[in-house]
């Protein structure tokens, strides 16, 4: 079944559906994806069209629920994950994200559990101003008053009509077979978040009166963009306020609004998304190690890992207001007590976190000399120079690695114990000369056998198997030593700080490397221009023409145009 069609048997919602086979009455079923209300430009912009559809993550739907509702809002449940494509952002995955049957009835429970917490007596008055004339039975006034408020803010945009006249009548139908004005209310709450209009960034575009014929993402479609780009969170009352003036597609006050976003605290938020999503901190979830071989590798030291590396890229860049390059050179991190085994450092908190230096020319120095990438790019028992140099090309340089043929045999390089082969790069030499092999190895291993002082949690050692590890490196021409070497040749690479530039041009748009090319250099320039401050990149990104651009060709020709009032047309 296609997505487009997935969604509009899925918009009435799980629990709409449970009501009707309760009995509640009959349900009149809400156009599948309805259009924003009239902005300011409505007498230019007479229709909508879907151009794209994302589906959000786990952290932006979490971070939506404690933004309007509290951070106090539990959310409980398994999300469905977002895949990740092929050397790709799962920012641009969520592009082609659907949901399972199992995964709509997990957004289900969470969503009645949230909906139930909203409005439980103790804190049903935060979102509901009016009293029902009677408790007991269905207000549709009230019931408007309280649900269109929370509509516009869980669909980005208002209500229309037809969605407003749906989620009261839900309500009401509700209350009195429920006896409970406000389990109407949290039966409609439910049935809002479990609809597409939720679950997914719904990409809506406009005629561009500047030029005949073609179309323009709108004010809310450009305020949720923003939202997700620049906070990781839905938009707040000031980018709607914002959208519903007009003001998003006024090149000046786009600039002075996404200037006060990443200049504000929770940019810190938004990078740190940015950021897993680049480096794949998705694989941390997955991370375990032989406890035989390492010891000090932990729960604690596991928990820790990809926190100490978000810390020190936003006390960097943000703290700092640091040029980007010097991530891969910088000996400034953060330790915790459970860290301080691992990497051999006295750590004076017992608790929490503490700032700590390494010295002068230290191969910890840089992000690359970190236990967190060390160990996640790395097997269960051993290191790996392959997964490690394939992990610097692809994640901070942007060049493809291809995936090793089906039938390689890795017998060689798993031994660990053959004398013959002490090391990983002994070990490698020998499996070279596979000639299906040699060519992507030539890509890697010269990188990643850099790291090798560092064993598969990333921890130090001088030798293997009694051997003394040549930690000598190549990348691209380059010749280095060690990781700080490593570090200090990737800070000078252009491919770098243009790979960065094209993660966050994909980060904020949904769409693929290829897609977004024709802007990078042009970006990358402007990032040197500011001296690489990740701040001017991410005002530049939310401020470029490209950003805002329509690529896609609409959803959908049966139910993409629609007017203000909500009808298909």
């Amino acid at each position: 079944m296609k997505r487009v069609k997935l969604l509009k048997l899925a918009t009435l919602g799980f629990a709409a559906a449970s009501a009707l086979a309760a009995g509640v009455g009959a349900v009149d079923t809400p156009p599948s994806i309805a259009s924003p209300a009239p902005s300011a430009q409505a007498a230019l912009a007479p229709q909508f069209q879907i151009v794209a559809m994302r589906r959000i993550t786990e952290a932006q739907y979490r971070n939506t629920i404690a933004d309007i509702f509290g951070p106090d809002v539990r959310v409980a449940g398994r999300f469905e994950p977002v895949v990740r494509p092929a050397h790709e952002l799962i920012a641009s995955g969520a592009r082609e994200a659907s949901i399972s049957p199992a995964g709509l009835e997990q957004f289900d429970a969470m969503a009645r559990g949230v909906a139930a917490q909203v409005f439980d007596e103790s804190r049903r008055s935060q979102f509901a101003e009016c009293q029902p004339a009677d408790a007991t039975k269905a207000d549709a006034d009230c019931a408007g008053k309280v649900l269109a408020p929370l509509g516009r803010l869980l669909f980005r945009r208002p209500l229309s009509a037809g969605e407003r006249d749906f989620y009261v009548k839900l309500a009401g139908d509700s209350a009195g077979q429920t006896g409970s004005f406000y389990k109407g209310l949290e039966l409609s709450l439910s049935a809002m978040l479990d609809s597409p209009n939720f679950l997914y960034v719904v990409e809506t575009a406009e005629p561009d009166p500047a030029n005949p014929g073609a179309l323009r993402l709108d004010n809310y479609t450009r305020a949720t963009r923003l939202g997700f780009m620049l906070w990781n969170s839905t938009p707040n009352e000031a980018l709607l306020q914002a959208a519903q003036q007009g003001k998003l597609t006024d090149d000046a006050a786009l600039a002075v609004i996404a200037g006060r976003m990443v200049n504000s605290p929770r940019f810190e938020q938004g990078l740190r998304a940015f950021f897993s999503d680049m480096l794949l901190f998705e694989k941390f979830d997955e991370l375990a190690k032989d406890p035989v071989i390492y010891p000090y590798f932990n729960q604690d030291v596991a928990k820790a890992l990809p926190e100490q590396t978000l810390r020190t890229i936003t006390a960097h860049l943000l703290g700092k207001g640091g040029d980007y390059r010097a991530l891969f050179t910088t000996p400034n991190t953060f330790m915790t007590r459970s860290l301080g085994p691992l990497y051999q450092v006295p750590v004076h908190k017992s608790a929490g976190w503490e700032p700590y230096q390494f010295a002068a020319g230290d191969d910890r120095a840089g992000l690359l000399g970190q236990a967190g990438f060390l160990s996640i790019y790395s097997h269960s028992g051993r290191s790996s120079p392959t997964l490690r140099g394939r992990a610097i090309r692809e994640l901070l340089m942007c060049q493809p690695v291809p995936n090793p043929p089906g039938n390689v045999n890795f017998t060689a390089v798993q031994d660990v114990h053959n004398k013959a082969t002490p090391t990983a790069r002994s070990r490698l030499t020998a499996h070279s000369t596979d000639e299906v092999c040699a060519g992507c190895h030539k890509i890697t291993d010269p990188v990643g056998l850099s790291l090798e002082r560092f064993d598969g949690i990333g921890a130090f050692r001088a030798a293997e198997n009694d051997t003394p590890i040549d930690s000598s490196g190549i990348l691209d021409g380059m010749h280095f030593e060690g990781a700080d070497g490593l570090g200090k040749t990737l800070a000078s690479s252009p491919d770098t700080t243009q790979c960065v530039s094209s993660r966050a041009l994909q980060y904020a748009t949904g769409l693929g490397s290829e897609d977004v090319s024709p802007w990078v250099e042009a970006l990358d320039k402007q990032f040197a221009a500011s001296g690489y401050g990740i701040r001017a990149l991410f005002l530049k990104v939310a401020t470029m023409p490209a950003t805002w651009q329509v690529k896609a060709a609409p959803l959908d020709q049966g139910a993409t145009k629609i007017s203000y009032a909500g009808q298909r047309r």
